[in-house]
């Protein structure tokens, strides 16, 4: 008895090893395809510690000077998947990603286009403006809600804004949600924000990861909410805390490098720019 189970073993052990050979390469693509945002995307830390003025427990980064301690310039980036925003009396979810200030646009473009799989517009709708809140007069918020509803829905664009809970963002997603409360299609808006302004962040934390998201801001805290009407979040990483600026050079040339894209063979148009300001008037 013992015999034909030793005799047994040799075989069941092949058998274990081919099953395993045939299993891994299976495996190794479905790591591949998992960690291609690691792979091409970063993570930005600040390591060359200059003392704040104005606190001597901090560096300029905006970071205290015990954080700076082992931590790599660059490295992978550490968050990514989709965010589940909660509170609002609405619930909606949008994908995000964490990258370098310096990523490349077409890095960008092939993880919104392949990733999101989001399909090329024919127009891009840039919304600037103060991040200071300002009230708009009620004829002139619905004139602008409508008109931007419009243009996105009638061209299939994406809307550019800087994703933050502030300013004139703010009368961008009041209008993303008329429109959603009408029971309308989806409008890709894209939210393109510094990483280190964001109230949170440490929720966000995780690679592919499904994470619930607090829209409440802090009145005390220089961080802000990212707006929850968003479909889309490129969260732009210079290393700081608490300063904007990281997303500004990365935005600009995001939007260049979609306007010298062709749909359907044909040349696509420049961005369209919408600065609404506190003043405006009809």
């Amino acid at each position: 008895m013992n015999q034909q189970l030793d005799a047994s073993r040799p075989m069941n052990w092949t058998i274990r090893k081919l099953c395993a050979a045939a299993f891994l390469p299976s495996v190794r693509l479905l790591k591949a395809q998992k960690s291609w945002i690691e792979r091409a995307f970063n993570k930005r830390e600040c390591v060359h510690i200059i003392v704040s003025t104005k606190d001597p427990h901090r560096c300029c980064c905006g970071r205290l000077i015990g954080q700076h301690v082992g931590l790599p310039p660059l490295s992978p980036t550490d968050a990514f998947g989709t965010i589940e925003f909660q509170g609002g009396g609405h619930s909606n979810k949008a994908m995000y990603v964490r990258v370098s200030y310096d990523t490349k646009p077409d890095l960008l473009l092939h993880l919104m286009t392949k990733e999101w799989q989001l399909d090329l517009p024919k127009l891009l709708i840039s919304v600037h403006g103060g991040l200071q809140n300002f009230e708009l007069q009620p004829k002139l918020k619905q004139v602008f809600g409508k008109g931007l509803i419009k243009a996105a829905m009638t061209t299939g664009a994406w809307i550019f804004t800087g994703g933050v809970n502030t300013g004139v963002i703010r009368h961008v997603g009041d209008a993303l949600k008329d429109h959603a409360s009408k029971s309308r299609g989806k409008i890709c808006t894209i939210g393109i924000a510094p990483w280190g302004i964001v109230e949170n962040q440490e929720d966000l934390v995780g690679k592919d990861v499904v994470r619930p998201y607090q829209t409440m801001s802090n009145p005390l805290s220089k961080l802000t909410v990212l707006n929850s009407l968003h479909s889309h979040f490129i969260l732009a990483d210079n290393g700081t805390t608490g300063k904007y600026g990281a997303e500004v050079k990365l935005r600009r040339q995001l939007e260049k490098h979609i306007s010298l894209q062709k749909i359907n063979t044909r040349e696509w148009s420049p961005p369209l720019s919408i600065t609404p300001k506190a003043n405006d008037s009809l």
